[in-house]
C-alpha cells in the first residue's frame, strides 16, 4: 500500500515537473513573439532624407508596386520574408527609393533622380502590408506609396487601414498616401457558361472560378445580358464623376488632402480599347484631382519621355522568387543585374545552360530567361546510363519543368519528362533526328481554393465571346496555382518508367537505343497561357539521383537533401512559426 502511494506521489510530481517545464517554454516563446510584434509595432526611428544634390539619373526609374503582404505568404499576398529578401537585394544593388514629389519634379522641372531610382507601392490599403512591410522600409531606410480605396472608410473590415493609422504611418517619413479609387467593383458579369450576372461588389463575388467574363466600374457603360448599353452618355458621365466625386470628399475630410497618386483599376485598360466616351470622362476626372497616375502595369521601367498620367508598374507576384524579380527589371531597364547563388558549393556541382539558379538548402529554383527555357546540368554527369531520379516539382501549375536524362548538349539528344500545366509530356530526341513525343499523361486534378482565385482578365468583350462561355480550356488553372509533385523516374537500358505522386504513369516504355549515356539536367521555361509573365521559376526539391547496377543494387551519385540536424532545425522553426500565428491570431 505504502509503496504504490509512494510511487503514485513520484509520478504526480514528475507530470507537474513537465507541466511546469512545458508552461516555462511557451511563456518564454510568447514572451519572444511579443517582443518581436512591439518591435515591429512601436518604433520612433524616422526616415532619412537622401542627399539629393548626389544624383545624376535623368534617364528614368523602376516602379514595383505589391498587392499586400503576409507573414507567411498566400497566392495573393508576398510572403514577409521573400519581400525582405527582394528589397535586401535591390538595396544591396544600389537602389534608392524616390518619393512622389521626386517623380514630380523628373517630369516637371527635369531635376534628376538617384542613379538607380525606385518608386515603391503598395496597394489595396492592407493592415498587413503596413504591420509586415513597415520594419523592412525601416531597415533600408526605404519611402513607399500606401493605396487605398476610399470607400473602405470607417469599414468594420479590420483588413483594412482607417485613416487615423495612415496619417500616423506618414509621420515617420516612410510612407505617402496614394488612391487605388473609390471602390473596387465588377460590372457587365458572365459567368463560364454565358450566363448574365450583372454589377457586384468584390465582397459579394463568393465564387470567382465561375466568373469569365467582367470589366471594372470604371471602364465601360453598365450594359445588359445582349451587351446593349443600359445608360445613356450623359448617365454613364453622371456615375463615373460620382465615384471621383465621393473619393474626393472623403480624402479631403479624413486626411486634409487627396493624395498625389492615383492606380485606376484595372491597368492597361484607359487608352488602349476602352470606349472613347469612357476614356474621356476618366481622364478629366483624374487629372482634375491627381497629379501622378499610374495607368499602366506589366512594364517596370519608366522612361524621361513618358507622361506622369500614364505611368508603368509592375507587379511582383507572390509566387516570384527573387531571381525572378531581378530577371524581369533587368529585360524591362536593359540593366545588368546581380542574381543571387545562395549555397555555392551545391551551386557549383552544376553548369548553367541559360537562366539563373538559386540553391537554398535541399531546394533548386531555376529561374528561366524570358520567353525561353533555363537549363542546368549536373556536373560530372555526363556518362549517367541507368540510373533512378527522384525529386518533389514545387513550381506553379502553369509552366514548364522538365527533367532531362540522357542529356547530351552537343549532339542534342535526350530524353525529357516534362510537367506542364499539370500534365507530364514524355519526349525523346536523337542526335540529327526531330524530337518525337511518347505521351502526354493528366494527372489528378490540383485542388483550388476559391480564395486563391484572382480576377485578371478583365477586358472590353462582344455578346458572341460571352455566349461561348469560358475563354479556353487550357486555362483550368489560374497562374498562381501552386502545385506539388513527387516524381520517380527510373531509365534502364531502352526502358523508361515514370511514377507522380506514387502512381505509375508509364511502365517500361521503350526509347530509342541511340540516346545510351549522358547527363542528368533540369529545365523551367513559362508557358503562353501565362500572358503577363514570361518568366518561370522552376522549384526542385529533395533530388536524389542513384545508380542501377546489373545486381539491381542502387548507389547514390548525387543528393540534395537535408540532413537529419537540418530537418530537426526546420522542425523547431516550423513549431516556433505555428506558435507565432497563433499569438498573431488570437492577440
Amino acid at each position: 500500500m505504502f509503496k504504490k502511494s509512494q510511487s503514485s506521489v513520484l509520478d504526480y510530481q514528475k507530470k507537474n515537473r513537465k507541466k511546469t517545464s512545458r508552461t516555462i517554454i511557451q511563456l518564454g516563446i510568447l514572451f519572444v513573439v511579443g517582443f518581436l510584434l512591439f518591435n515591429a509595432l512601436i518604433d520612433f526611428r524616422k526616415y532619412e532624407e537622401p542627399d539629393k544634390s548626389q544624383w545624376t539619373n535623368k534617364k528614368g526609374f523602376v516602379a514595383l508596386s505589391y498587392f499586400g503582404v503576409d507573414r507567411n505568404g498566400t497566392p495573393k499576398l508576398i510572403e514577409k520574408s521573400q519581400l525582405n529578401k527582394q528589397l535586401k537585394s535591390l538595396y544591396e544593388q544600389g537602389y534608392q527609393t524616390i518619393s512622389q514629389q521626386d517623380v514630380i519634379d523628373f517630369y516637371e522641372k527635369g531635376k534628376a533622380l538617384p542613379e538607380k531610382a525606385l518608386f515603391l507601392s503598395f496597394e489595396d490599403g492592407r493592415n498587413d502590408s503596413s504591420i509586415f512591410a513597415h520594419p523592412i522600409l525601416k531597415k533600408y531606410n526605404y519611402k513607399a506609396t500606401f493605396l487605398s480605396y476610399a470607400n473602405k472608410v470607417g469599414s468594420k473590415d479590420n483588413k483594412f487601414l482607417q485613416p487615423k493609422d495612415m496619417l500616423e504611418m506618414k509621420k515617420s517619413g516612410f510612407w505617402e498616401l496614394g488612391s487605388n479609387g473609390y471602390r473596387l467593383t465588377y460590372i457587365n458579369i458572365f459567368d463560364r457558361e454565358g450566363k448574365h450576372v450583372g454589377m457586384k461588389d468584390e465582397n459579394d463575388v463568393t465564387n470567382k472560378e465561375h466568373i469569365e467574363y467582367y470589366n471594372h466600374y470604371l471602364m465601360d457603360f453598365i450594359r445588359d445580358e445582349n451587351m446593349i448599353p443600359i445608360e445613356n452618355k450623359e448617365e454613364m458621365e453622371s456615375r463615373i464623376m460620382e465615384d471621383y466625386k465621393l473619393m474626393e470628399e472623403i480624402y479631403t475630410k479624413e486626411f486634409g488632402f487627396v493624395p498625389n497618386v492615383y492606380m485606376i483599376m484595372h491597368a492597361n485598360a484607359l487608352y488602349g480599347g476602352m470606349n472613347n466616351l469612357v476614356t474621356k470622362v476618366n481622364d478629366e476626372e483624374i487629372k482634375k484631382i491627381f497629379n501622378i497616375h499610374f495607368n499602366l502595369e506589366g512594364n517596370a521601367y519608366n522612361k524621361s519621355g513618358a507622361s506622369v498620367m500614364n505611368l508603368s508598374r509592375v507587379q511582383p507576384a507572390p509566387y516570384w522568387y527573387t531571381n525572378h524579380l531581378l530577371m524581369k527589371i533587368q529585360k524591362d531597364t536593359s540593366q545588368k543585374m546581380e542574381f543571387l547563388t545562395g549555397d555555392e558549393k551545391r551551386a557549383a556541382k552544376w553548369k548553367q545552360f541559360g537562366g539563373v539558379s538559386e540553391f537554398m538548402d535541399n531546394r533548386i529554383i531555376l529561374t528561366s530567361p524570358p520567353a525561353k527555357e533555363g537549363k542546368l546540368q549536373l556536373t560530372g554527369s555526363e556518362d549517367f546510363g541507368d540510373i533512378k531520379f527522384t525529386a518533389n516539382l514545387e513550381g506553379n501549375v502553369v509552366g514548364r519543368q522538365s527533367i532531362y536524362l540522357r542529356n547530351n548538349e552537343e549532339k542534342k539528344s535526350y530524353v525529357q519528362i516534362m510537367l506542364e500545366n499539370n500534365k507530364v509530356i514524355v519526349k525523346e530526341k536523337v542526335s540529327g533526328k526531330i524530337e518525337k513525343e511518347l505521351g502526354v499523361y493528366e494527372l489528378d486534378e490540383i485542388e483550388k481554393r476559391i480564395k486563391d482565385i484572382t480576377f485578371d482578365k478583365a477586358s472590353v468583350y462582344t455578346k458572341g465571346q460571352t455566349m461561348g462561355g469560358a475563354r479556353t480550356p487550357e486555362d483550368e488553372y489560374q497562374v498562381n496555382i501552386k502545385g506539388t509533385r513527387q516524381f520517380e523516374i527510373i531509365i534502364q537500358e531502352n526502358k523508361l518508367s515514370v511514377q507522380v505522386d506514387e502512381k505509375t504513369i508509364l511502365d517500361n516504355q521503350e526509347i530509342n537505343e541511340g540516346i545510351s549515356k549522358g547527363s542528368v539536367a533540369i529545365g523551367a521555361q513559362y508557358h503562353k497561357q501565362n500572358k503577363k509573365d514570361d518568366i518561370y521559376d522552376g522549384v526542385f526539391d529533395d533530388i536524389i539521383i542513384t545508380s542501377i547496377k546489373d545486381d539491381n543494387e542502387e548507389e547514390v551519385l548525387f543528393e540534395n537533401t537535408l540532413n537529419s540536424y537540418q530537418q530537426g532545425i526546420s522542425s523547431i522553426l516550423k513549431y516556433f512559426d505555428n506558435v507565432t500565428n497563433w499569438v498573431i491570431d488570437t492577440f
